[in-house]
C-alpha cells in the first residue's frame, strides 16, 4: 500500500468544524460586568445597584466592602454640610525615590483624589465636627508628609474651634518612597492629637480594613472612643511576620476588629448601616448640640 492509499482513509476536512455552535450562547441573556460584584466572602453575585443602595454591604452575608473617602462621606455627614481643608496639597517626590513621581500620577489618576487623606469640616445628624477620610484607593491610604500635614491642620483647626475630632482609618502603613520623613508624621500628628485631648475635646476613630502600619502605631488608635467595621483588619505587622518572629501559631482571626474588641483594644464593633446614628449619638453625649436643638435655643433666648 502506498502513501496515497493510506490518504484515502482519511475523514474529509469540515470546513464547518470550528465554528462555534452560537444558538445556545445567543439565546442566553448578555449581563455587563459592571452590573454585578462578585462577593469575596459568599461567593454570590450582587447587583451593583443593590450593593450601592446598600452601603457597599453584601446583603447575603454582610461583608463590608472597601470604599472611596468621598463615598464614605456622602453617608456620613448630613447632605451639604462638609467643608474641604487644604484640597489642593499634593504630595512631590522629596527625596528623589526611584518612581514615585510616576507613582504619584497615577495614584491622583485612579482616585481622582490629591492625597490619601480628604480632611474637613461637617455636620454628623446636625452636630458640628471635623472629620477626616483616608482612602484605600491613594497608594492604600498610605501616610506621607502630606497625609501627616493633613491630618495635623485638621486636629490643630479643631482645637481652635473647640470641636470634636472623627477620624476614618484605612492605610497601609507608612509610605516607605518619603523614608524617614513619613516615619515622622506618627510623632507629628500625635503631638496634634495630644494638644487636642489636652483642650478637653472629644476625638473618636473609626478602623476600617485595613488599618495597619504606621497609622495603627499612633493617631488611629490614639481615640477617646475607637469604633471599627466589621471584620476589618487591624495590626502593626502581618500575622506572617508576627509568626515568623515569636515562632507560633496566631488565633484564629488574629487581628481582626472582633478579636481587637475582645481584648479591649477596639469600643464597639458598628455595622456600616448603623455608624452615622452611632457618632450622632456620641457626638450629642459628649457635648454638642444639633444645629436644630442650638437655633431653637438662641431663639428662646431672644425671645
Amino acid at each position: 500500500m502506498n502513501t496515497s492509499d493510506i490518504f484515502n482513509f482519511l475523514k474529509p476536512k469540515n470546513e464547518l468544524e470550528k465554528q462555534e455552535d452560537t444558538s445556545t450562547v445567543q439565546n442566553q441573556p448578555f449581563i455587563p460586568n459592571e452590573l454585578w460584584v462578585k462577593c469575596p466572602v459568599c461567593k454570590k453575585a450582587v447587583l451593583s445597584s443593590d450593593l450601592n443602595d446598600n452601603k457597599k454591604v453584601c446583603p447575603n452575608c454582610s461583608y463590608h466592602f472597601r470604599i472611596a473617602a468621598r463615598q464614605r462621606l456622602e453617608i456620613t455627614v448630613d447632605e451639604g454640610s462638609f467643608e474641604e481643608f487644604d484640597a489642593e496639597m499634593t504630595s512631590t517626590n522629596i527625596i528623589d525615590f526611584p518612581d514615585y513621581t510616576r507613582k504619584l500620577k497615577n495614584a491622583r489618576l485612579n482616585s481622582g483624589e490629591n492625597e490619601s487623606v480628604i480632611t474637613g469640616k461637617a455636620r454628623i445628624g446636625g452636630c458640628e465636627t471635623v472629620i477626616a477620610v483616608m482612602n484605600s484607593q491613594f497608594m492604600m491610604g498610605s501616610m506621607g508628609t502630606v497625609t501627616g500635614e493633613k491630618i495635623t491642620r485638621a486636629f490643630e483647626y479643631a482645637t481652635k474651634q473647640e470641636l470634636p475630632v472623627i477620624v476614618f482609618t484605612v492605610s497601609g502603613g507608612a509610605r516607605m518612597q518619603e523614608g524617614i520623613l513619613s516615619l515622622m508624621q506618627m510623632a507629628k500628628t500625635s503631638g496634634a492629637v495630644k494638644r487636642h485631648s489636652d483642650a478637653g475635646l472629644l476625638y473618636i476613630t473609626v478602623l476600617t480594613d485595613p488599618t495597619t502600619g504606621g497609622v495603627t502605631a499612633s493617631f488611629a488608635m490614639e481615640g477617646d472612643i475607637i469604633l471599627s467595621e466589621p471584620k476589618a483588619l487591624i495590626g502593626f505587622a502581618g500575622p506572617r511576620v508576627i509568626e515568623q518572629t515569636i515562632r507560633q501559631k496566631l488565633p484564629k482571626d488574629f487581628q481582626s476588629a472582633e478579636f481587637l474588641l475582645e481584648k479591649g483594644f477596639v469600643d464597639k464593633v458598628v455595622p456600616r448601616s448603623e455608624m452615622k446614628e452611632t457618632l450622632t449619638k456620641l457626638l450629642i453625649l459628649h457635648g454638642s448640640i444639633p444645629e436644630k436643638e442650638d437655633k431653637e435655643e438662641k431663639e428662646g433666648d431672644e425671645q
